[in-house]
Parts: structure tokens; C-alpha cells; sequence
């Protein structure tokens, strides 16, 4: 990967629907050595996929928490992550060194939901503490981080 693809990766990342001839025009390559520099990245990986990206609070989901999440006992963690990933509401999970095994990021409607999925959370086989922060403001929230060649 060298500069011309950060740069494509640029121009995809402000807006995954532009298309070769604009893209090309902004970093001054041919449309066809633009497609091709696509085509290369989507084959290799690291164009995994193309999303569109919603803003939450416009379709009412303006609750955020974090809830930092510690399990009993290592062989737990297969079947709380199935469960992490049934729930659509979560919408990350880091697993953690420190106190916490893991960090969860919920998006939901209401705090009502919240409390639903925090009692599911608290309730779940091998759950043996949690500690929930409401989120006030998003400050940053890049989804990919570019190499600065």
C-alpha cells in the first residue's frame, strides 16, 4: 500500500458511493488506474466492506453506555461473547487486560432498554460484576484509522 491508496482510502472514507472519475479527479490518476487500485484493495482485505453510517439520535437511539463487564471464570467467555453478539444493541466489545474482562458500547432508545439489557447483561451465567457509564457527548468517533505515509 503506498501513498495513492491512502489517498484513495481518503476519498472512499469521506464517502464510500464516490466514484472512480471523481476520485481520480481529486488525486489526479486515470479512472481505470483508480478502479483497478480498488479492485487491488477490496481482493487483498483491506477494503473489507463498504456501510453506511446512520446518525443514531436522528432514528431516536440517543442513549449510549459503556458498561465494563467481569466474568467468573475464563470459560465464560465463548458463551458470553455468542450472547454479545446476538444483541444488537451492543454495537462493540473490546475484551480487556485489568479488573474488567470486557467493554461494551450499547446504543439504544431509551433508558428503559438500557435497563432491560443491563438486567439481561447482570443476569447472565458467569457475570459477576459490571459498572455502567451513561455517555453525555460523543467528543471522536472515527470508525478507521489511516496510516500517514
Amino acid at each position: 500500500m503506498d501513498q495513492t491508496d491512502i489517498e484513495i482510502l481518503r476519498c472512499l472514507q469521506k464517502n464510500a458511493r464516490m466514484k472512480a472519475s471523481a476520485i481520480g479527479e481529486e488525486i489526479n490518476l486515470s479512472v481505470s488506474a483508480v478502479t483497478e487500485r480498488i479492485r487491488k484493495l477490496e481482493s487483498t482485505g483491506i477494503i473489507k466492506q463498504y456501510t453506511v453510517l446512520v446518525d443514531q439520535q436522528t432514528i431516536g437511539n440517543d442513549v449510549v453506555a459503556l458498561m465494563e463487564v467481569q466474568l467468573e471464570h475464563p470459560r465464560c467467555y465463548d458463551t458470553f461473547s455468542a450472547m454479545v453478539q446476538a444483541c444488537p444493541s451492543i454495537v462493540s466489545c473490546y475484551y480487556l487486560t485489568g479488573d474488567y474482562d470486557f467493554m461494551l458500547k450499547i446504543v439504544t432508545d431509551s433508558s428503559e432498554h438500557l435497563e432491560h439489557i443491563h438486567r439481561d447483561i447482570k443476569s447472565f451465567p458467569g457475570v459477576c460484576n459490571t459498572k455502567t457509564y451513561f455517555v453525555l457527548k460523543t467528543q471522536k468517533e472515527e470508525v478507521t484509522v489511516l496510516p500517514s505515509l
